[in-house]
């Protein structure tokens, strides 16, 4: 069985969306989750977060950084082109629940993940104060469709040419030493981003969940590439996860976990380059 590429939209630099033809994964998929694609047979499988999915339509949408060979692979695809596998929906779902005020902070592409957090949040009666970031106001992505299901959404970029300049921690720290009552933080991005959001948020006392996303292969939890360090006890982030407590992740661990495949990384990209003339 192969997965039909629906739309295949590029929204900045390098970051494309994916609505693929999946009926059953859609009809499962929570916010949250996760599928496990493969490009052929020759691919390497390749986890992406569900960032939208539609049961009358049938189809999940994903959105994807070009990173390495396999990204940069998925990237010249187009509509109408097929996927050997998309499996899914993996992980374990978003504890979704009223709690009061819950605020997003999404970094980079990690807004993608963070945009059906808003839309649940939102559906189960709670405020949501969404905070957004990105390197230049070029590179967001996402903007007005977190708008919408925001209460309030506050944007930052590193050069300032978009809201707050500077970091997303910067406007969380800011909303936490405010009036406003804090329930529940959800961070997604890259991990330095998420680890510094746990430090903010310690000293308040706000529970602060993470998503993760470490090296993983099967997604079943029998390969052990995805394990992390939780409160000092060995969690695998595809089964257990991909959403932990921030204040008890090991970040440094999870960080170092990740660097550990940078060189054939690299090597398997500059073979994938040369193969089809410059990725052109």
């Amino acid at each position: 069985m192969s997965y039909r590429i629906i739309e295949k939209r590029d929204m900045v630099h390098q970051v494309h969306l994916m609505k693929v033809l999946a009926p059953d994964v859609a009809r499962a998929a929570k916010p949250g989750q996760f599928v496990i694609i493969r490009i052929d047979e020759q691919s390497e499988r390749i986890p992406l977060t569900v960032a939208d999915y539609n049961v009358v339509e049938g189809s999940v949408t994903i959105i994807f950084q070009e990173m390495g060979k396999t990204t940069k692979q998925l990237a010249t695809l187009k509509a109408q082109d097929e996927l050997q596998d998309f499996v899914g929906p993996l992980g374990t779902p978003s504890e979704i629940e009223k709690l009061g005020t819950v605020v997003l902070v999404g970094g980079g592409v990690g807004v993608a993940p963070v945009y059906p957090q808003a839309k649940a949040y939102k559906a189960a009666g709670n405020k949501v104060i969404s905070i957004i970031g990105a390197r230049s106001e070029n590179l967001l992505i996402l903007e007005e469709e977190m708008r919408t299901e925001s209460d309030q959404l506050l944007i930052c970029t590193d050069d300032g040419t978009k809201g707050h300049h500077g970091f997303v921690t910067d406007v969380l720290q800011k909303l936490l030493q405010s009036d406003e009552h804090v329930d529940r933080v959800v961070a997604i991005g890259p991990p330095i981003m998420m680890r510094a959001v746990a430090g903010v948020t310690k000293p308040f006392g706000v529970q602060t969940l993470v998503s993760l996303n470490p090296i993983m292969i099967d997604g079943t939890g029998m390969c052990g590439g995805c394990r992390v360090s939780v409160g000092g006890e060995t969690k695998f982030a595809c089964v257990d996860g991909p959403e932990f407590d921030a204040h008890k992740v090991d970040f440094n661990l999870l960080m170092s976990r990740l660097a550990v495949y940078r060189e054939e990384e690299s090597s398997s990209l500059k073979k994938h380059e040369c193969t089809c003339g410059g990725g052109q």
